[in-house]
């Protein structure tokens, strides 16, 4: 019995789509090559790994659990191809990265053209999760490092990156927008504010602060991105709550956006750069931190600056 590294990819691939016919786009192969891989797989192995039917492939227990072996095994040969590529000053290869989705659109530009300018070699293949999906695959070795927040991930290496505020976002014809300055809790009182669905991590703090500042949290609103729960928030509907990457990048790119900084320690939360302990890339996180940390920095060096502006 020798199943091959690309009958494992198939597997895994079949997996974390639950088709057929996306997991062979997934891996770049006809679908019923992917078939009789997995197929041939299965036979020489002796056992059934995957149901097949009209709703699509489940994974039967077994194949249950050798996927996450799979897992690991791809993970082990990825490290060894990067120990093969990697020269002794800088970073090179393909490296995986997970990501929450409130932090990856607003840091990942800048520190990538950084890191591309200095590790011309260097490639990133990056997905966005929750962060309870964040931790269990950077365990399954899915990821090679993620940006989450530290305290949900225990047992990992962490560094640190920045720690951001929460914003309100307001109507321009909302009695919030005008004053100069920070927001108070107690300036929410009573206010209906507009959070992102429970699955998301934010979505704690958000109802933590409107228990504190005796505001409730929307219940006919269950946004899916902050650009909806701004864009509801700027129709009326209530008070979106934005981390400070998102709230300055967009202040930038729409001056006329009404931000204003919520003045509370629960209203602040800390972003660090993730891996196992274990990994062999662990010597090469502090040249990621060092960019990563300069990335964020470009934009939350507007915060002093927009504390000061009074909304027009």
């Amino acid at each position: 019995m020798r199943p091959t590294l690309r009958q494992l990819q198939y597997l895994v691939a079949i997996a974390d789509t639950g088709k057929f016919g996306d997991a062979a786009k997934r891996v770049n192969v006809s679908q019923p090559s992917l078939s009789a891989q997995v197929a041939e797989m299965e036979t020489e192995l002796g056992a059934t790994l995957i149901e097949r039917g009209r709703h699509g492939a489940l994974l039967t227990p077994i194949g249950v659990e050798l996927v996450r072996r799979a897992r690991l095994i791809l993970q082990d040969m990825e490290d060894f191809k990067t120990v093969a590529r990697r020269d002794t000053d800088g970073l090179s290869g393909r490296m995986r990265v997970g990501v929450l989705p409130t932090i990856g659109p607003y840091l990942l530009p800048n520190a990538t053209r950084q890191l591309h300018g200095r590790f011309p070699d260097l490639r990133f293949n990056v997905r966005e999760e929750r962060t309870i999906d964040l931790y269990g695959h950077l365990n399954e070795g899915m990821f090679d490092f993620i940006i989450s927040v530290p305290d949900a991930h225990e047992g990992m290496a962490t560094a640190t990156l920045f720690e951001e505020n929460l914003w309100i976002c307001t109507a321009s014809d909302n009695p919030l927008a005008h004053p100069r300055g920070p927001v108070k809790l107690a300036d929410l009182k009573g206010r209906t504010l507009l959070s992102l669905g429970h699955w998301h991590r934010l979505n704690l703090m958000i109802q933590s602060i409107a228990r504190d500042a005796k505001a409730h949290v929307s219940a006919e609103y269950d946004g899916s991105s902050l650009d909806s729960a701004r864009q509801m928030a700027e129709m009326g509907a209530g008070v979106a709550v934005l981390p400070s990457l998102y709230a300055l990048t967009e202040r930038r790119r729409d001056p006329g956006l009404m931000i204003r900084r919520i003045d509370h320690p629960s209203a602040r939360r800390k972003i660090a750069l993730i891996w196992r302990p274990t990994s062999n890339i662990a010597d090469r996180m502090t040249i990621l931190t060092d960019v990563f940390r300069d990335a964020a920095e470009d934009i939350l060096s507007l915060e002093t600056e927009q504390d000061r502006v009074s909304v027009k």
